[in-house]
């Protein structure tokens, strides 16, 4: 079945602004500008956390568009959502937690490692997300999920020793790398805790997903903004921000994109990609299907991987190549979207076909059962 125009639309939105955002933050990470001191050096915009509540702004803005959806679906004659679900906002504190914890850990790796890399590494969420749910929300994975996971670790260490090879060829050291890649995995086991969390205590209250995004990045957006006061004060050496190198210096940070225009273009970039990618994402798995939705994601990796090189921020590397393939692989074989090539195959036709014929033969039995006994 052909796509509709809009499912075409869709599919770019969620395909380029899923890639402006990895690639917008990466872009805010390279640019320099001088401080608050008119007299200092200038320095690499190094402000992670700043970025995170920058994302989380971003996130809360899906409320508006939930509402302003809502609006204009209630203005037709026959109305498709849902009425707002009345809830316990509380509900999505501990997920938001999570999404706080896990996008800041990102967003400091994302400065140790490339734009590439990043986003390859996050497909580890599929190994976390697995094992949690057999854990903790008591699901069975079929055979074909547990092979899922194992080749992804596979994956996992193709990347990984392509990033150890490839530390010379770049700006980042081989202990920068190592610790950005590591940072990236601890992200997606908190990350996968989250998903466990929103899929136990949230999605039984039938909310509504772009009000369930808003609602997380309204506390995550709060309670971060919250601590930049106190991470202005913490130092944090090597790891720490601004000349001053403390956990955060958020006034370093509004200095430099003062003076710097390019920084606050770069963050309106991480900032609007985040609300159109939640809602693409969320209107492809609406419209087409979530299978569709996975694809885009993984295509998303080969567009920030291209660009990253284009323009001269990473080098070719081989084994780059191989490692995504790996983990395209891992994803397709724990989604199932081997099941519709297998089942193409002739023997896997022939087995259907008996399966077919030996299920009328059971119906007819049951229907001429029921007649008789009528």
């Amino acid at each position: 079945m052909a796509w509709t125009k809009y499912q075409l639309f869709l599919a770019g939105l969620m395909l380029v602004t899923g890639s402006i955002n990895t690639l917008s933050a990466k872009w805010a990470d390279r640019l320099s500008a001088r401080g608050c001191n008119a007299t200092s050096e200038e320095h690499t915009f190094q402000h992670p956390f700043l970025q995170a509540v920058g994302m989380f702004l971003g996130e809360f803005s899906c409320l508006a568009v939930f509402y302003l959806l809502l609006c204009a679906d209630r203005r037709r004659p026959e109305p498709t959502m849902d009425p707002p679900q009345s809830y316990n906002p509380l509900l999505f504190l501990a997920p938001a937690l999570c999404d706080m914890t896990g996008t800041s850990l990102m967003y400091v790796a994302l400065n140790m490692t490339s734009a590439s890399s990043f986003q390859m590494l996050r497909g580890a969420v599929i190994i976390f997300t697995g094992l949690l749910s057999v854990a903790f929300l008591g699901q069975k994975l079929v055979l074909s999920q547990w092979l899922g996971i194992l080749v992804t670790i596979v994956g996992l260490v193709v990347v990984g020793l392509a990033d150890l090879m490839n530390s010379g060829d770049h700006e980042h050291k081989l202990s920068e790398v190592i610790t950005g890649d590591l940072l990236i995995i601890m992200a997606q086991v908190i990350v996968a805790i989250q998903m466990v969390l929103e899929q136990k205590f949230v999605y039984k209250h039938n909310v509504h997903p772009l009000q369930a995004v808003g609602t997380e990045g309204l506390f995550g957006f709060l309670i971060l903004s919250l601590l930049l006061v106190p991470m202005y004060y913490i130092p944090a050496g090597s790891f720490g921000s601004g000349p001053r190198r403390v956990l955060e210096d958020a006034l370093d940070a509004f200095c430099q994109i003062g003076r710097a225009p390019l920084i606050a273009l770069a963050l309106l970039g991480n900032i609007s990609s985040i609300a159109f990618f939640n809602f693409a994402g969320i209107s492809v798995t609406k419209e087409i299907s979530a299978t569709t939705r996975m694809v885009l994601d993984s295509l998303r990796t080969v567009v920030i991987w291209a660009v990253s090189l284009a323009v001269g921020w990473e080098v070719f590397h081989g084994l780059q190549i191989l490692g995504f393939l790996i983990l395209l692989l891992g994803a397709a074989i724990y989604n199932g979207l081997h099941q519709p090539l297998l089942a193409r195959l002739p023997w896997r036709r022939a087995a259907a076909a008996d399966a077919d014929a030996d299920r009328e033969g059971l119906l007819a039995a049951d229907g001429a059962s029921i007649n008789g006994d009528s």
